[in-house]
């Protein structure tokens, strides 16, 4: 699979969904960003690790790392896969010195877990062509960028069939990724609604 490194360009608050925040990760040689909608756990690591600041309780990101360190592991990459329904996927790498392992990961915690570890975040470059969008650094995006942006083709709602879909239900409910779940279900439940 074809992929480019990303980098960490900018955190805020969503003003659209409550307790939501968006992380903006930009090409580190090119100008496409992707615009992702994290949770607020999520976001309060990030910000705290970004910020280098120390916290008396260890979060679970610092646990995790603490105890695959024991094991002589590794966690090397994480890769956004695929963008289904507007919701990203990824997997992360990891090593162990003999094998090397990927478990997929929802999108928040792997952004948490580069940070943790240090490691690339890296994306498909089909995600990245389909998705990504043009902007500066600082969030702002001029006539021309805007147009180009218009102009590109985009794939956030992909069309898949409702089998498609509650395959992809299921898979988020044995990881219990509940709000993914949530807005899969609700999607079958509206291409239902059409179809009747």
């Amino acid at each position: 699979m074809k992929s480019k490194e990303l980098k960490i360009i900018g955190l805020s608050f969503s003003k659209t969904q409550a307790g939501q925040f968006i992380l903006v990760l930009g090409e580190k040689r090119g100008n496409l960003k992707l615009p992702i909608i994290i949770k607020e756990n999520e976001a309060h690591y990030i910000a705290l690790k970004l910020e280098n600041i120390k916290v008396t309780k260890p979060p679970i990101f610092d646990v995790i790392k603490n105890i695959t360190d024991s094991l002589k592991a590794d966690l090397f990459q994480i890769m956004i896969t695929h963008v289904t329904e507007g919701i990203f996927y990824s997997k992360v790498s990891l090593s162990n010195m003999v094998d090397e392992f990927e478990f997929d990961c929802s999108i928040g915690d792997a952004i948490c877990l580069s940070i943790c570890y240090e490691c690339p975040i890296r994306v498909n470059v089909d995600v990245l062509s389909s998705v990504g969008i043009l902007m500066s650094d600082e969030g702002e995006i001029d006539e021309q960028q805007h147009q180009s942006n218009h102009n590109r083709k985009r794939d956030y709602d992909t069309n898949l069939n409702i089998s498609d879909l509650e395959t992809l239900l299921q898979k988020a409910l044995v990881n219990e990724e509940y709000e993914i779940a949530s807005q899969i279900r609700d999607r079958i439940i509206e291409m239902k609604q059409k179809s009747n």
